[in-house]
């Protein structure tokens, strides 16, 4: 993750313009603008870490925002802390020494992305642990905050899931809708197949025998099972490894902790799950303050 990149600065930009950093009266009228202060993040709760990356560019940006800004800053975390590694409930995530007006202005900021990075970490390693010693991948899907899904996605390989598709142009998903209103499935996959770029692997989903066996006759690159049952989904992964042993095959469908094991035995490549990044429940975290004493 380039974290000064264009398109991350852009985010984290209007979330400070959002709460209106430069203009946090209660600290203006309350704070010693040349007051040192330490923040440390803490994990209420076990998790895995995602975010860290996005602090001092928020500092950054702050700084620019706001002139009247005292001090330099500086972001410690110990080496054994990174995006990717899970923490214990209690444990130091980093400290960020600044002065205080600056850490009390961009607290909310910091703690609200990584909150929701950090549960999206988690609970996509809670997903990837269920199918441990197979070879199913866990990936993302396209269900996520707009504005923020590159963050998202982020926070999604933290956890050691995969992403798919970033958006749109990022390669050809042929779905239900596409299929009804294409005319049908036999035809639209022929004109994809017919009129893709290269390096644009043609997927389809399909929800039943018949629409399989159109797949496989028409000779997709790759195959979505969409909801169906592990059974359902073994046999039909079986048919497509003998018919078209090139394709990759990808389950999906309501997919939870509970059932997504089941779905992984039955031999599929690849489970998207939309829950990784439409229901993660943000970490609790917090930021404890205190002034630097010299």
């Amino acid at each position: 993750m380039d974290w000064n990149s264009k398109k991350i600065r852009t985010i984290l930009e209007a979330a400070l313009a959002e709460d209106k950093v430069a203009n946090d009266v209660t600290t203006t009228l309350t704070i010693n603008p040349t007051l040192r202060a330490s923040g440390t993040i803490i994990a209420k709760e076990p998790c895995v870490v995602s975010g860290l990356g996005a602090i001092p560019v928020i500092l950054d940006i702050f700084g620019k925002m706001n002139p009247n800004s005292v001090g330099r800053f500086q972001v410690v975390s110990h080496p054994e802390i990174f995006d990717g590694v899970r923490v214990k409930k209690g444990q130091s995530l980093a400290v960020i020494r600044h002065n205080a007006a600056a850490l009390l202005s961009t607290e909310r900021v910091i703690l609200n992305l990584m909150q929701r990075m950090c549960g999206i970490a988690t609970l996509t390693n809670e997903f990837v642990k269920a199918v441990a010693g197979t070879k199913t991948k866990v990936l993302d899907t396209r269900k996520t905050i707009p504005g923020l899904r590159v963050l998202d996605k982020y926070a999604v390989s933290c956890g050691g899931g995969v992403n798919h598709r970033l958006d749109l142009q990022d390669g050809i998903l042929i779905k239900n809708n596409h299929i009804s209103l294409g005319g049908g499935l036999p035809t639209v996959l022929e004109r994809a197949l017919k009129w893709h770029k290269t390096g644009q692997i043609v997927q389809v989903e399909v929800r039943n025998q018949a629409e399989l066996d159109q797949a496989i006759a028409g000779g997709a690159e790759s195959i979505l099972l969409d909801n169906m049952t592990p059974a359902q989904t073994k046999k039909a992964v079986k048919q497509i490894r003998g018919e078209l042993p090139k394709a990759s095959i990808e389950s999906s469908g309501s997919m939870n902790l509970k059932t997504i094991r089941k779905y992984a035995l039955a031999g599929v490549d690849f489970i998207s799950v939309g829950a990784l990044t439409h229901s993660a429940t943000a970490v609790d975290l917090s930021m404890r303050i205190t002034a630097d004493l010299y």
